[in-house]
């Protein structure tokens, strides 16, 4: 039985206090549950912050992006090991912002993904089609496209550390939400995937996330689904009110 899990993206988003009074409203309001996975990704110069006020709890910090270098001349860059000297545990990988936005490749996704898992880190992630793919009818292609090259290498011990994050842009930030049948396909098909790829058995372990506009009111929607084994939050994920009644939605 795959455990649920639950993890905000707090994007470009915060300052030092706010972020300080997030994590601690977080911890406080999520304390007696021990049966979903939690998580919160925090832009990198609050992380070590934000650990200090999640260091008794059962959330775990994670960062919202990783370079495939091990150290060395690469300017606004951040390390595995950097990382995890602040205490991170999981750490996004290509999201939908960095892919179509900041113009990141499937082939480099592939080096943070590999990368992160080497230097102790766990990967979350993120696949997702456009909103004209969905309309052409090329989802699954596309999806399927980009989980096989952002695990290209990446052998059977090694998958296992990953979470995979299925975020439809054209529903991110958009207040547009995929229906929980739509999401249940595409989770169903990247499974499936992963079962060809590697073995069933594995391919059952591995969580699958939903994003893309989730909320406090179609959580448990989403959540109902049978390959849906938890949400990455963008915007809710801000409110300690929202994300708290999300993580106690799945509890």
């Amino acid at each position: 039985m795959r455990k649920p899990f639950l993890a905000g993206n707090w994007k470009m988003n915060t300052n030092a206090k706010g972020a300080v009074a997030l994590a601690s409203g977080l911890v406080k309001e999520l304390k007696t549950v021990t049966t979903v996975d939690v998580a919160v990704c925090v832009p990198f110069v609050y992380l070590q912050t934000v650990a200090a006020s999640l260091s008794s709890s059962n959330i775990a910090l994670g960062a919202q992006d990783v370079y495939f270098q091990p150290n060395g001349a690469f300017t606004g860059e951040i390390s595995c090991e950097m990382l995890k000297d602040v205490c991170c545990t999981y750490v996004i990988i290509g999201h939908s912002e960095r892919r179509h936005v900041i113009g990141e490749t499937d082939e480099l996704i592939n080096k943070k993904v590999s990368a992160a898992i080497s230097g102790g880190l766990l990967p979350i992630f993120c696949v997702g089609e456009l909103l004209e793919e969905r309309e052409s009818g090329k989802t699954q292609q596309v999806v399927a496209d980009q989980v096989r090259k952002g695990l290209a290498g990446i052998n059977a011990e090694k998958i296992q550390a990953v979470t995979i994050a299925y975020e439809p842009v054209w529903a991110i930030g958009t207040g547009r939400t995929a229906t929980a049948q739509q999401a249940q396909e595409v989770h169903e098909m990247i499974r499936g995937l992963l079962a060809k790829m590697y073995s069933p058995k594995i391919a059952d372990a591995i969580r699958i996330q939903y994003g893309g506009s989730a909320k406090p009111s179609n959580t448990a929607e989403l959540m109902k689904n049978p390959d849906v084994d938890g949400l990455l939050i963008g915007g809710a994920s801000l409110k300690v009110d929202d994300f708290a009644a999300m993580v106690k939605t799945i509890a």
